[in-house]
């Protein structure tokens, strides 16, 4: 069975779900029926080290949202899929666009739409206030509940993982 680290070690896409991942999970609406969402800073800026490091970063979610799309947007995240029953089928039809295999991929959801993908993928990352179902299927549950620094134990786990195994270490006070 492979370690943690070695699972990680081979992911070249990030594939998030929105809602109890990359926000608390909690919907909220303006009087006018605007939907708001809020994200961690420290989420985007893990995003964005992942995307610096070459690898890719993808969106999909069972909702639509502006929202999402802007702070995507911002985060220079161009893969969003909303909107999306079968996530398997959006994940498999990116891979193909991509030029990646399963082998390839770490999803990180913490619902049962998220399912499919948690079963799937060589890296399975859940939140710990996720659904039982989603928890039993990661091999790793971050620390930080969702929309609260999460994805970037995700993305601190895949960029160490690949520096560890490509990168000798230095000692810098030498």
């Amino acid at each position: 069975m492979d370690t943690l680290i070695e699972r990680a070690a081979d992911i070249r896409l990030l594939v998030l779900d929105v809602d109890g991942v990359l926000t608390d999970g909690r919907l909220y609406f303006t009087a006018r029926g605007e939907e708001m969402k809020c994200f961690h800073v420290r989420d985007g800026a893990g995003i964005v080290q992942l995307l610096r490091g070459g690898l890719q970063v993808a969106v999909i979610s069972g909702r639509d949202s502006r929202a999402v799309e802007r702070r995507m947007g911002e985060l220079g995240v161009t893969w969003i899929r909303q909107g999306v029953e079968d996530k398997l089928t959006a994940l498999r039809e990116l891979l193909d666009i991509l030029g990646l295999t399963i082998q390839n991929v770490a999803c990180m959801g913490d619902d049962c739409a998220d399912l499919p993908l948690l079963e799937t993928a060589r890296l399975a990352i859940s939140v710990p206030d996720a659904h039982p179902s989603a928890k039993s299927r990661a091999h790793f549950v971050t620390q930080a509940p969702g929309g609260q620094g999460a994805v970037r134990e995700a993305c601190d786990l895949i960029l160490e993982s690949q520096s560890r195994l490509t990168l000798p270490r230095r000692d810098i006070d030498k």
